[in-house]
């Protein structure tokens, strides 16, 4: 407790009734959250299975669980410690049997998911062609996460989707009760829905947990925040922990008003803040504050530190994302050697995975180790390398492996059994692959329309090898990915349109890469594009040293870095339409979780921030002008430290005057 300050020994010692604990960045929240629980088990005497600490990650589960054992040692015997899934399927498996189901039920993955709802949408004759089922599980998904269940769905008429999703929802319930079955979402729709229609569940389950206490609560969908509140009705001691200012999960159900409306919901309900900061310099909360206060709906706080102020934060305005990958990589080699940091010290935060390419290429080159959290490495995700392998075949026909990749995507119809009548049919007759597809009617026991299909794949490709130059390569790529209708396919083949989006933006990057390697190599050739490609595979970090892994740049998006810290973080990409980002702005024009997540990425820094942005960008290989972020444009000029590059000066002093006169132009 000596450890704690005034707020946080008031956050541990206030016992009875609602208490909300709004925690700041890098503000000590875990600490006060186990020195609470320590603080019921040992002084209060509280029994351990009284009490009940729910947050949002298995990992955050188990430290949380082993810091307050390491503190209460046998007294935290019987506690509970859980994710919210966790202690639903510990609801359920205990009184399932009121819902009509067997004790032993399964809890689905997604695979498993996706076979019963492609059974629900045979048997109501919808046609999967028309409407991907994988689209209708992302939409149930989405309802059960708002507790709507197939009664209470009521569909948009003009909206196909949702007059599928009526039909479908209640015949995938059926199915899935039927097999003794619940999905990943049903966990907590149906561990509310046993509270709420048997008394006698719900009072057991409120009698055991009588000190609720909810960690990132600001995370917390329609569902969770009701399972919390029935269970917490009885005695009223819920202490929900959180900082409204670092929601920035809305696109997964996560409703920040869920916080901001907790001192209202609850009557008597303590708040204490938690603003000093222990993690970064005063300069990078500065910024920090500067940038959140904008956001008009939000909890009055503002971080501040003993620590001092801290180094200026450094502005690198880049000609282009290649240009921005050079300068932060100099960076980062300067600064390991300057400041003595480790490579683990340093991490370069992005708004899209995709941004990932450009620095990935660049830490190669210069054979720094870094590890990609959150997502593959660039050339190694699944749709960036059916891409290449497009790239492979076009170079060389006789690629069989390359070619093999790509014959069925996006799908065609060419299945394995088809594949091994050709692969036979070409060794057989010593011809290459790529012959053989242009000679299918040759072969036998391939079906009639399957061998249009092959041979019009083989005319397809081979009118592109034949008109393929070396100029203007990234256009003619970007052409064939749109004359394939590769976005449709993934849009079609993914039950997760995030995700869908993702995946383009990837493949996006690829046409890109081609187009900045054509624009800044004399004498191009598609051939040295595959071959330097080829040579960074090489080159790519080894993982066979567990200590090479731990020492390595981290590269993350601003989604994935929340939770984590680092000596210097480099803040890439400050422009409109991607900090922001474009979907973001179109459908809230506040930007007010783009905003949140901009706070996010300047709070992981604990000595030194950098701040980067783009003055053009390529997009499906062309070259578009970039505006500075209106958040760069809310921190103040002298915060920042400027750098110029070769054709315009990034004064920081300006760039308020030169967003909004950017903007009035437009």
């Amino acid at each position: 407790m000596k450890k704690l300050n005034s707020p946080q020994q008031l956050a541990v010692n206030t016992i009875e009734g609602p208490l909300l604990i709004l925690a700041g960045a890098g503000s000590g929240k875990t600490q006060v959250i186990t020195t609470r629980i320590v603080h019921f088990l040992k002084d209060l005497k509280v029994p351990a299975e009284n009490i009940l600490a729910v947050t949002f990650t298995n990992k955050a589960a188990r430290e949380m669980n082993e810091r307050v054992l390491g503190m209460a040692g046998s007294l935290a015997k019987g506690i509970c410690i859980s994710t919210f899934h966790s202690l639903g399927v510990q609801i359920l498996r205990r009184d399932i049997k009121a819902l009509g189901f067997k004790p032993n039920f399964s809890i689905y993955s997604t695979s498993d998911q996706s076979g019963v709802i492609r059974q629900a949408v045979r048997e109501r004759d919808i046609d999967p062609k028309k409407i991907d089922p994988e689209s209708i599980l992302w939409k149930i998904s989405a309802l059960k996460n708002r507790l709507i269940g197939p009664k209470e769905f009521t569909p948009d008429k003009n909206d196909p989707l949702e007059i599928a999703v009526a039909a479908v929802y209640p015949r995938y319930q059926e199915l899935l009760k039927g097999y003794n079955a619940i999905d990943f979402d049903d966990i907590i729709m149906q561990s509310v829905r046993l509270l709420q229609t048997t008394p006698a569940i719900l009072s057991h389950w409120q009698q055991r947990f009588r000190y609720i206490m909810v960690d990132e609560y600001q995370d917390t969908n329609a569902s969770q925040y009701l399972l919390i509140s029935l269970l917490s009705k009885k005695h009223g001691n819920i202490c929900v922990v959180g900082d409204d200012d670092q929601s920035i999960y809305g696109w997964r159900g996560a409703e920040v008003q869920n916080i901001l409306n907790f001192a209202h919901d609850h009557p008597g309900c303590v708040t204490i803040k938690l603003e000093q900061n222990y993690r970064s310099t005063g300069a990078i909360l500065d910024a920090a504050n500067a940038v959140i206060k904008n956001n008009k709906i939000r909890t009055d706080k503002a971080l501040w530190t003993s620590g001092g102020k801290g180094r200026e934060i450094d502005l690198i305005v880049a000609e282009s994302e290649e240009d921005e990958a050079v300068k932060i990589v100099e960076q980062i080699m300067l600064e390991q050697y300057r400041e003595k940091l480790r490579w683990s010290d340093m991490a370069i935060l992005y708004r899209s995975n995709a941004q990932s390419r450009a620095f990935e290429e660049k830490l190669r080159l210069e054979r720094i180790p870094y590890v990609v959290i959150g997502g593959q490495q660039f050339y190694e995700r699944k749709e960036v390398k059916d891409a290449i392998a497009y790239l492979k075949v076009i170079d060389n026909p006789s690629d069989e492996a390359s070619l093999l990749r790509v014959i069925n995507f996006p799908r065609r119809g060419i299945g394995d059994t088809t594949l091994i009548k050709l692969n036979q049919w070409s060794m057989n007759q010593n011809v290459p692959l790529f012959e053989a597809l242009g000679r299918v009617f040759e072969i036998p026991d391939v079906s009639p329309s399957c061998k249009k299909t092959v041979l019009a794949f083989h005319t397809m490709m081979k009118e592109i090898i034949g008109g393929f130059t070396s100029f203007n390569m990234g256009a003619q790529v970007n052409a064939l990915f749109n004359r394939l209708r590769i976005e449709d396919e993934l849009y079609r083949t993914l039950n997760d349109v995030p995700q869908a989006r993702k995946r383009i933006e990837n493949i996006e990057q690829v046409v890109n890469s081609l187009a900045a390697y054509e624009a800044n190599t004399p004498s191009a050739t598609l051939s040295a594009f595959l071959e330097r490609i080829s040579l960074m595979d090489e080159d790519k970090p080894s993982d066979e040293s567990k200590e090479q892994v731990a020492n390595s740049v981290t590269l993350m998006s601003l989604h994935s870095s929340k939770g984590l810290e680092f000596s210097h973080v480099w803040l890439a990409g400050m422009e409109e339409n991607l900090l922001p980002h474009k979907r973001s702005i179109e459908e809230d024009p506040s930007v007010s979780e783009e905003r949140r997540l901009c706070y996010v990425g300047i709070t992981r820094a604990r000595r030194y921030l950098t701040i980067s942005r783009c003055m053009t960008r390529r997009k499906y290989g062309a070259v578009e002008v970039c505006k500075p972020s209106r958040f760069l444009a809310e921190i103040p000029g002298h915060l920042l430290n400027g750098e110029s590059t070769s054709s315009k000066t990034g004064d920081p002093v300006d760039l308020a005057a030169d967003f909004f006169a950017q903007m009035l132009g437009e």
